[in-house]
């Protein structure tokens, strides 16, 4: 059979006890974790959805402002390759979710896998990152859609009494009815059932796309009868350098950021293994193509120095004497506020019910309505904090926040592709329900095995033995330059060479970022950084993958390509954004993640569904699963 891994050594103690927790791993399924009592999601959505979902929740009003900063301030007539290179960057963690969500396809997205792979503690992390990004730009989302819905009405002062923005006698406090009520008709849409919203998410992705096309039909035919004045210019295609174009790209990455949503409906899709990835790859091909055209075709029709920063767009066709043309395009803009911000409050209702179902968060957010099918409670429980936020506060300040959990979700999805590659877990957690399926135990003196440990509640001081597997002694033999590795030597490399990779490519993105640093300080911190992510990428190339990857989670998915490149590239990509968002931002971030450890270690840590789970590995944890359903069947 296997190991039955325990949590406490000699000496441990209650302190070891509590670092335990946070390495403690889950099952891929809830359902395998005890969770079976709970109502499951519907199994509605199929690719079409997805693709709305996605394009939905990716473009935004951004796309309506962005192309206008970018080309003046970075990129230029370049700006659509600006754009190519960001949907590139993109799609490497787009490859990540795509297996990930087709092996672990559950509700929680980034949370989720990385509880699988890396542990509670950093899951919890990553979570209450998502909770923050999704209330925070919901928020901003929907405070930005009543001047857009004004402007179609006549102006500032075109929208009646009770939806205009008014100021509070006495207070610096603007409050905006719209945005309030708006937040609480998509909170009402989201509580009718996955398949009601994503059909109203739909219709609304749609007459933006429309709008868009109408932009790049209607601005080629223009270009063509004028004669593409902004190509036409003596500083050519890089005004800038090359250096602005890729600053640009930096810049409008964040226009990409959406797709991820999909990661968190992935237990309410029909077939998760095909479906999935065919709609993170549709969504985000059909976004980058749109934003290449836009961009292609207004940089043309205007020179980029003479672009209008806040609405390009609409001033390129004014230019042109197509005054009517902007009415059409402000509608595609509170088409697109009001699809993103369905893309922004659909995800953090499963969110917080995948935490609430591993014991982290209340269990009221883990309930489930019989008849939609759908959280609910959580759901109406994100309504209501991001109507007050978009009532009382103009979160503009605070959206860079929002990039913050969206970047830390990218980079701890690709780390996880690395686990799972190399070190997927060895171990399975039982929950005391189904301890007593466990075979009588012997214990073997001497006998140890701390190098893969995951922590359990267990008070046993002894690793005890429940039946050994003959191929999990057996040595896989491996070449890697004149040395021969076994099984366990393997993982111990791979496990540390993943170590060396996250802490060379922070490095690296540290000391790149710091212009103001010495250069001795510099300088050095650039080689170290980088020599530690080339080390750690010669040697995960050297030696093989874990065979157990074949049969991790559900099989038959997508299989991200080019591992281990692949995955640090996107490492290095994230975190060298991660590093350039401002120390301001990180500053309010880093209050809301204290807040989170306050909550971890006086609620979560106590309450996990794993506090008394005890660990045996994974041949024979299969093995109890499967007799415990055949005794329900």
């Amino acid at each position: 059979m296997g190991f039955l891994v325990d949590t406490q050594k000699e000496g441990g103690g209650h302190s070891w006890g509590c670092v335990r927790s946070l390495v403690r791993r889950k099952q891929v399924d809830s359902a395998a974790n005890g969770h079976s009592h709970h109502q499951q999601l519907a199994k509605a959505l199929t690719v079409s959805h997805l693709v709305a979902i996605g394009v939905g929740a990716t473009i935004g009003a951004g796309v309506y402002i962005l192309v206008g900063t970018v080309a003046r301030e970075h990129s230029g007539p370049s700006l659509a390759l600006s754009f190519l290179i960001a949907g590139i960057a993109a799609a490497l963690s787009a490859f990540c979710y795509a297996e990930l969500s087709s092996r672990c396809p559950s509700a929680g997205s980034a949370y989720h896998y990385s509880y699988i792979c890396v542990g509670e503690g950093v899951a919890w992390l990553i979570g209450w990152a998502l909770i923050l990004e999704y209330t925070i730009g919901g928020s901003a989302v929907a405070r930005g859609i009543s001047p857009n819905l004004a402007l179609i009405f006549g102006g500032e002062d075109g929208l009646p009494s009770f939806l205009a923005r008014q100021q509070i006698p006495g207070l610096d406090v603007i409050v905006d009815p719209c945005a309030a009520i708006l937040v609480f008709i998509v909170t009402g849409f989201l509580c009718l059932g996955i398949k009601e919203s994503t059909f109203a998410q739909g219709i609304v992705t749609a007459v933006n796309v429309c709008v868009l096309l109408f932009v790049i039909v209607a601005g080629s035919y223009l270009g063509f009868k004028t004669g593409w004045a902004g190509y036409e210019l003596p500083t050519g295609l890089f005004p800038f350098g090359v250096d602005g174009m890729f600053a640009g790209s930096a810049t409008v990455f964040f226009a990409f950021i959406g797709f991820d949503s999909l990661a968190s409906t992935a237990e309410e899709v029909k077939n998760p293994q095909r479906d999935l990835p065919i709609g993170i790859g549709l969504a985000l091909f059909l976004c980058c193509s749109l934003y290449m055209m836009v961009s292609i075709v207004i940089v043309g029709l205007v020179p980029y120095y003479a672009m209008d920063p806040d609405t390009p767009i609409s001033s390129a066709f004014a230019s042109h004497d197509m005054q009517w043309a902007v009415y059409l395009i402000t509608l595609g803009a509170v088409m697109a506020l009001c699809s993103a911000l369905m893309g922004s409050l659909l995800p953090q209702p499963r969110i917080l019910m995948a935490m609430a179902r591993d014991g982290l968060l209340p269990s009221v957010f883990s309930d489930v309505n019989r008849r939609t099918q759908v959280p609910v409670k959580a759901t109406v429980a994100t309504g209501l904090c991001a109507a007050t936020l978009s009532f009382f506060l103009d979160v503009s300040q605070l959206a860079g926040m929002v990039s913050v959990g969206t970047l830390l979700a990218f980079t701890m999805v690709a780390i996880s592709v690395l686990i799972l590659r190399y070190v997927p877990p060895d171990e399975l957690p039982l929950p005391a329900s189904l301890q007593d399926r466990i075979d009588p135990v012997s214990v073997i003196p001497g006998e140890t095995k701390s190098s893969h440990h995951v922590g359990t509640s267990s008070n046993s001081t002894k690793q005890p033995l429940i039946g050994e597997n003959d191929a999990s002694v057996m040595e896989k033999q491996e070449a890697l330059g004149f040395w021969v590795l076994s099984e366990e030597n393997r993982r111990k490399v791979g496990g540390w060479s993943i170590m060396f990779t996250c802490i060379g490519a922070f490095l690296l993105s540290y000391s790149a970022s710091s212009i103001n640093f010495p250069g001795f300080i510099r300088y050095p911190l650039c080689g170290i950084g980088g020599s530690l992510l080339l080390a750690g990428l010669i040697a995960l190339s050297s030696i093989d993958q874990d065979d157990a990857r074949h049969t991790f989670g559900h099989s038959g998915g997508f299989i991200c390509p080019l591992v281990p490149l692949l995955p640090i590239i996107c490492i290095l990509i994230n975190m060298y954004l991660l590093v350039n968002l401002g120390s301001a931002t990180w500053a309010r971030v880093s209050v809301w993640l204290v807040i989170g450890v306050l909550v971890y270690v006086f609620y979560g840590r106590k309450h996990s569904s794993l506090a008394n789970a005890v660990y045996v590995t994974t041949a024979h944890a299969e093995e109890i699963y499967r007799e415990h359903e055949a005794s329900l069947a």
